[in-house]
């Protein structure tokens, strides 16, 4: 049997070793076995047997002891480290213990952030077949018939945020059983709530703690992680109570060898596709014999990979192309668990996936990971690439940079992978674009009291008489009240903007898909050409009254980049940083934003047509992270006044796309302006800000983190070998003026400015 390292030279032979840019080795780890507590029931103590599961690991065992002590606890180990049994055995214990007693007794509730892992969950609750768990999984396609027997006898209830929201927290009076018993919460892959949705998921668990108290019940809640950086503070903000990590991971690890690639360029400079590159190298560890999943950043990428790699197989071995299969969420459980089936028999030998393999199917054993450009954060690489050598073999990854600013900075920096620590995962449960809906949401599930304003935090009062105000509340004596006839979760998304836009196809009316309202004026604007799940559209006409967008299907042969103009008001600054030659500041702003109009393109770039839109303004208040460098500073550095826009702008863009490297945001969660005179500052401005209403905690981090984002940004522009600039350096796939001006030295000297030390 050939190694890892073995697999690796052989891809990277010939003229492919120069993409090979580095190596880095990871030695295996022995397991650490503790044993069962004595408090563990004697029918999940026989259940556990029965299936072989003799002792437990390390952390393990620690989770099951602060769980069952009534501590709130957040388990943040690896891959494939068992994490459910952290949890599982002291919640089905309780359940066991206490339908032995002869009464309705405990009760237990579970959160996964997908149906299918709740699905799954369900499925390894019902292996186990402890006597007295009635286990349900209870989600929006369970049947009304099926939803009562379960409101009524389900002892453990599996679910998602979504329907816990809408639903029975609403209704909470005919779940009045079930709350009156709730003795453990479990919120699994809680690393997931991050950003706005992990402030909505706060808001909604605070709302859970406040109708189990009106229920008498307080129950204790159990967290599963991937490794995040301070998983306590993370689960402690998520819950709104304290919560104890266990971070040592006792499972056993075989020896991964880990490369980092980078794909070649042609005559004209142009890199290849990571996902083409990926998929030559899917291609190439398939003909090897080596099972391999590879991961594609959309639908769209983890189809063409799959594609890619069976026409470079069909040319070698036809029989091996029917290997390659391909996997995104939405599947149906039947085709997920073919799948899971066709890799443990060694049918499928290559997947293709995007990042819902993450949350999706059960995979273990595989030989290696191919990642088709950085999947955003360090957790997520490692949660990705912990699928191989999941039996404990020795495994391969490898990292296929994109044509992006982090991704090229990041395999020419081995150690800001791996000689650094996972990023800190960031929510603001105070949001108050967030918590207001959800106040009401509360009022209207019980009148809202004093006591419970220390439950919603500080700025709560505040925003209760704004809601009044507005009428959607009613002050009385006791508290507040809802005081409208619908229901304020019919208006409230956890995922994202409430308004949406639909895309309907014009022919048959049939709604093809959404996108949100603020992004509709960019993605689905007259004459637009829309990529929906790997299809191409072209959109005939938006309406903004009725939010539909009418859409034929077909390919034109070229693609559209919205151009807009956007300014910004500083509204107010929460706190200041002065530097040697600039000053770094965090606060409120205003961003307003109009489209003016839409460039065609051909595939080579080449723009074919410039169109002009007659599109409303729009206006974002958010919280931003910006700084001023003086006119007379960047004259005295080289910078002429006729290039300090363009120094402005493209610093502006790269240090857009380095800032996944100190948050845990994605390029297109956040925005940027640059102006060489604001009027609010009355200097040269770059601005970075989340691009969520309230703000999403990405700024804040990257004010926090100053220097280390912006060493790294200029780094990876001063590294990149173009020389103007590049999608790999200071352009942008989503600047709204076409990515002009832009002065790549001119960014470098912005960027050396910024990271002057005091004094």
């Amino acid at each position: 049997m050939s190694s890892p390292a073995q697999h690796l030279a052989r891809i990277a032979g010939g003229d492919a070793g120069d993409r090979l840019l580095h190596v880095e080795h990871l030695p295996a780890r022995q397991a650490l076995l503790a044993e069962w507590p004595p408090t563990v029931s004697p029918a999940v103590l026989s259940a556990l047997l029965a299936c072989g599961i003799d002792r437990p690991w390390s952390h393990q065992r620690a989770a099951i002891d602060l769980a069952e002590a009534g501590e709130h606890v957040v388990l943040a180990t690896g891959t494939a480290s068992g994490k459910s049994l952290g949890y599982l055995v002291p919640v089905l214990g309780a359940l066991a213990d206490g339908a032995a007693s002869g009464v309705r007794g405990p009760t237990a509730l579970y959160l996964a952030p997908t149906k299918a892992l709740a699905a799954d969950q369900r499925a390894r609750v019902d292996a186990f077949a402890v006597p007295g768990v009635r286990a349900a999984t209870y989600d929006g396609d369970t049947p009304p018939d099926e939803r009562r027997w379960i409101r009524e006898h389900a002892n453990l209830v599996l679910t998602n945020p979504d329907l816990l929201h809408h639903s029975l927290l609403p209704g909470h009076a005919r779940w009045s059983r079930f709350l009156r018993g709730l003795q453990y919460v479990v919120v699994d892959e809680c690393h997931i709530y991050r950003g706005v949705f992990g402030s909505h998921v706060a808001a909604v668990l605070r709302r859970l703690r406040r109708v189990a108290g009106r229920y008498g019940s307080t129950p204790t809640f159990v967290l599963a992680s991937a490794t995040v950086s301070d998983p306590a503070g993370h689960a402690s903000r998520l819950i709104g109570l304290p919560a104890r990590a266990v971070t040592t991971d006792g499972s056993p690890r075989g020896a991964m060898t880990f490369a980092l690639w980078e794909p070649p360029t042609d005559g004209e400079g142009q890199r290849r596709s990571a996902t083409t590159e990926a998929a030559h190298i899917l291609a190439d560890l398939v003909e090897d014999g080596v099972q391999t999943v590879a991961f594609a950043r959309s639908r769209a990428g983890a189809e063409a990979l799959a594609t890619g790699a069976r026409r470079r197989l069909e040319y070698r071995d036809p029989a091996l192309a029917q290997s390659v299969a391909a996997y995104r969420g939405g599947y149906l459980p039947q085709d997920r668990r073919e799948l899971e089936r066709g890799l443990r028999t060694g049918a499928v030998r290559g997947l293709a996936a995007t990042n819902a393999l993450e949350l999706g199917i059960d995979v273990s054993g595989l030989d290696a990971v191919v990642m088709a450009g950085w999947p955003g954060r360090r957790a997520s690489l490692w949660q990705q690439a912990g699928r191989a050598g999941r039996s404990g073999a020795a495994s391969l990854a490898v990292l296929v940079a994109g044509d992006d600013p982090l991704d090229s900075y990041l395999v020419h920096h081995p150690a800001a992978i791996f000689g650094t620590p996972v990023e800190s995962t960031v929510l603001d449960p105070d949001n108050p674009h967030v918590l207001a809906p959800h106040l009401a949401a509360a009022a209207a599930e019980l009148p809202l009291g004093e006591a419970d304003l220390e439950l919603f935090g500080t700025s709560s009062r505040r925003l209760l008489d704004v809601l009044v105000d507005g009428g959607i509340l009613r002050r009385r004596p006791t508290g507040w009240f809802w005081a409208r006839e619908d229901r304020p979760t019919d208006h409230l998304s956890l995922r994202g903007a409430s308004d949406v836009v639909a895309v309907v196809e014009t022919r048959t009316g049939r709604v093809i898909g959404t996108v949100d309202e603020a992004s509709a004026h960019a993605q689905v604007h007259t004459g637009a050409v829309h990529l929906h799940q790997g299809e191409t559209w072209v959109v005939t006409d938006l309406d903004l009254e009725t939010r539909s967008a009418q859409a034929v299907r077909g390919d034109p042969g070229w693609s559209t980049h919205a151009q807009s103009v956007s300014r910004f008001d500083i509204l107010s600054t929460d706190r200041r940083a002065p530097r040697a030659r600039v000053e770094v500041a965090f606060g409120s702003v205003r961003v307003t934003t109009r489209v003016t109009g839409f460039l065609r393109r051909l595939p080579g770039g080449e723009v074919i047509g410039t169109h002009p839109l007659d599109l409303p303004e729009r206006s974002l208040t958010t919280k931003a992270v910006w700084w001023t460098v003086p006119a007379d500073v960047l004259v005295a550095a080289g910078v002429e006044e006729r290039l300090v826009p363009g120094a402005l702008h493209a610093a502006e863009h790269a240090a857009i796309g380095m800032l996944p490297l100190v948050a845990t945001s994605d390029r297109w969660d956040v925005g940027g302006v640059s102006t060489a005179l604001h009027p609010d500052t009355g200097l040269p401005t770059v601005m970075v800000f989340d691009g969520y209403p309230g703000g999403a905690g990405f700024a804040e981090r990257a004010f926090g983190a100053f220097s280390e984002w912006v060493r790294a940004t200029r780094d990876a522009v001063l590294e990149c070998g173009c020389s103007s600039g590049c999608p790999a350096c200071v352009q942008s796939p989503k600047c709204g003026n076409g990515n002009e001006p832009l002065d790549k030295p001119g960014a470098v000297t912005v960027l050396e400015l910024a990271l002057a030390p005091v004094g």
